[in-house]
């Protein structure tokens, strides 16, 4: 299953343009961001949900190959019931990994509605790329990994942390666990990147 770029793209629209989520799993963003090691640079899949900023998937390998984005995916998928999935959307930029077959066909898979950019805009795609930003600045960027087993192992404990006790502005300083697990609106505290255009 090696780097797989289709004939024919299909470009979904952004479903997510005017929504802002009002529960846990309504909004699942997409991303693949570089971490240099001292044997070779890793790439990290994360999946982030859009309502909690819960880190609800995620894998990091040595390419940008589909299965890594798949199995970061799968971890996400894993954690919700069926129709829960079928009231998902899920939302990436047009990156050749989120429109391969092989992913398209695990979100058909369980009725997930695909939602993509529609420029190169990274506002697009906001919260996807913010947690990129806070994984790398706060932790990544300050530390010394030298494999990509010891890059596996730190992401485990920083996602963990990230998920459990780092409080986010956005989200009134809760923690995006504590969010993602309560049933009642949210104050949201920023400006609402879903209504460009």
């Amino acid at each position: 299953m090696g780097l797989q770029i289709p004939d024919i793209i299909i470009i979904n629209p952004n479903l997510i343009l005017n929504i802002v989520p009002s529960r846990p799993n309504e909004i699942w963003v997409a991303d693949i961001t570089y971490i240099e090691t001292e044997e070779r640079v890793c790439y990290l899949s994360l999946i982030t949900d859009a309502y909690s900023h819960k880190i609800v998937g995620w894998a990091v390998g040595p390419t940008l190959e589909v299965i890594y984005p798949l199995q970061a995916l799968k971890m996400a998928i894993d954690g919700i019931d069926d129709v829960t999935a079928r009231g998902l959307i899920h939302h990436s930029d047009r990156g050749c990994q989120y429109c391969c077959n092989e992913y398209v066909t695990e979100l058909k898979k369980h009725g997930v509605e695909i939602s993509m950019t529609q420029s190169g805009d990274p506002l697009e795609n906001a919260i996807a790329e913010r947690a990129n930003g806070i994984l790398k600045v706060e932790w990544l960027y300050k530390m010394k990994i030298s494999t990509r087993d010891e890059c596996k192992a730190v992401l485990d404990r920083i996602i963990g942390f990230y998920n459990t006790q780092r409080p986010h502005m956005s989200i009134g300083m809760q923690t995006p666990e504590a969010v993602h697990l309560q049933n009642r609106e949210q104050r949201r505290c920023w400006k609402n990147s879903y209504t460009l255009g």
